[in-house]
């Protein structure tokens, strides 16, 4: 490669993801998910668009997996572990047993329906029972709803990855297939496998980056998102779920409270968009739009049995015994959100040979783009109909904490939402335990030093030093008064 081709790339690659970031703002505007421009991004560079040739399934799928570790570590920094542990079980068993059912119902509706002969079917079902991450998170994030229900459907996405792949590399398999029996055992030893690294790379992880002082803050984030693809690579090479591994490891490392916290979750947030961005465009470029006008009525129906029936049976049949409420039952039923993980998915029969490959890669295209296009937009209508949603509280107070190692003390950098409670709070109101205090406010661009009796606003940044004794304090109090206003802990003599 000369020098004038390698600048030929870096051009289109910059100039795709230019389009792309302002693709995202057309999406947030209209309500159409971004995944659906992205992918009519490759679909319009492909040969019958701008006329580049692209057909390589191996590369797409490996670069596939490479983003998915990318979205899965991004979320799983940004998972907060006090509100999503309770819902844990029930997000267990959705993603186990519940894949199992949509399979099996799935695979039904695509044999007697659509025609399908048993091996097929199966792998179909296989292929768009799991739910996306990066479509997971990047709605649901937008949409008010109680974080109970965000969290059941975050973990659900970042588990329900793992056994799928198992299952669609089984069907997808030429020749002789394993007894149910034995392909239940690899799915639960692989999972076993890759929660113990997932745990072991988190909890090594977290006390390392909290005991290494990096000479730049830089450092941080990159060290960070090294031990979740560490995790991945341990979790995939002792022939675990490396995808489980990665998701777990990065729940712990996002909530261990390391230095430059945010710093870390907005680098992980740059990437995993550049891994949606160019995942989706690939994906586009591989499609071939001239060879699926006889895959449309299959997927129609087959997404119809997934969506209106396979999904719904999943959900009231694992989730029930949790004592979740109809209502809420209903909108997780509706935001199963497919997107690019089925589809790359599909690229596994393509790479390893199986009959109908391509068929099956045409049917689901067209089910994730139909289907997501359905159901993205109408999430928050669905969540409005439902009276689910309403009152709930704004995003979390940003905190990031600088350790000054010689002087035995911190330095917290605190941003205040617009609508946060602590807007209106004077200073001693904030009651900080002795040791901490309120040193600068930056207020529309303007710092200064507050005194006792500043008021804070929303939007406002603060910077409050700590002694190493009361860090944690401080900070549980500055988020007490976030969620509380001025009388947080009054009543209860709790900033919990």
């Amino acid at each position: 490669m000369n020098v004038d081709h390698l600048n030929q790339l870096l051009l289109e690659f910059s100039v795709i993801l230019l389009v792309a970031v302002v693709a995202v703002r057309v999406s947030t505007k209209s309500g159409l998910p971004s995944l659906l421009i992205y992918l009519g991004i490759g679909v319009a560079l492909g040969q019958n668009g701008l006329g580049i040739s692209f057909n390589n399934a191996e590369l797409t799928q490996v670069l596939g997996y490479a983003a998915l570790v990318v979205i899965l570590a991004e979320g799983g920094l940004k998972t907060n572990w006090r509100e999503a542990r309770p819902v844990m079980p029930a997000a267990t068993v959705l993603a186990t047993v519940g894949v199992g059912i949509s399979v099996a119902v799935t695979a039904a509706g695509a044999h007697y329906l659509v025609g399908l002969d048993w091996r097929t079917s199966l792998l179909l079902g296989a292929i768009v029972s799991s739910t996306d991450a990066a479509a997971v998170f990047s709605v649901l994030r937008t949409v008010p709803l109680p974080r109970r229900l965000t969290g059941l459907l975050e973990a659900e996405s970042g588990f329900n990855d793992a056994p799928v792949v198992i299952l669609v590399v089984s069907f997808a398999t030429v020749g002789a297939h394993d007894s149910w029996y034995v392909l239940l055992g690899t799915i639960a030893a692989e999972l076993a496998v890759g929660l113990a690294i997932g745990l072991a790379v988190g909890k090594l992880g977290a006390f390392g980056v909290k005991r290494v002082a990096l000479p730049s803050s830089g450092l941080y984030p990159i060290a960070v998102m090294a031990l979740t693809v560490l995790a991945y690579a341990g979790g995939a090479l002792l022939h675990g779920s490396g995808f489980l591994a990665v998701y777990v490891s990065a729940v712990i490392l996002g909530n261990a409270k390391l230095p430059h916290g945010p710093a870390v979750r907005g680098f992980a947030d740059g990437l995993a968009w550049i891994g949606q961005i160019g995942m989706f465009v690939l994906l586009g470029l591989l499609c071939a739009p001239e060879s699926m006008g006889s895959a449309v009525v299959p997927a129609l129906v087959i997404g119809a049995v997934l969506v209106f029936l396979a999904r719904p049976l999943s959900v009231v049949l694992t989730l029930t015994p949790f004592g979740l409420p109809a209502r809420e039952q209903a909108l997780l039923s509706w935001a199963g959100l497919r997107g690019a993980v089925p589809i790359v998915l599909a690229t596994i029969p393509l790479v390893s040979g199986a009959p109908l490959a391509q068929d099956v890669f045409n049917i689901v295209f067209i089910l994730v783009v139909v289907f997501t296009l359905l159901q993205g937009p109408t999430l928050p209508w669905v969540a409005k109909a439902l009276r689910i949603g309403e009152g709930s509280m704004g995003q979390d107070l940003d905190i990031e904490s600088a350790p000054l190692e010689k002087l035995h003390g911190h330095l917290l950098s605190v941003a205040l939402a617009p609508d946060s409670r602590m807007s209106g709070v004077e200073v001693s109101e904030l009651r900080l335990p002795a040791g901490a205090a309120v040193t600068l406010v930056v207020r529309e661009g303007n710092s200064f030093v507050p005194d006792r009796a500043t008021v804070l606003r929303g939007g406002d940044e603060l910077l409050v030093v700590t002694t190493d004794e009361v860090g944690e304090a401080a900070e549980r109090r500055l988020r007490a008064v976030d969620k509380g206003g001025k009388l947080a802990g009054w009543l209860n003599g709790r900033d919990g």
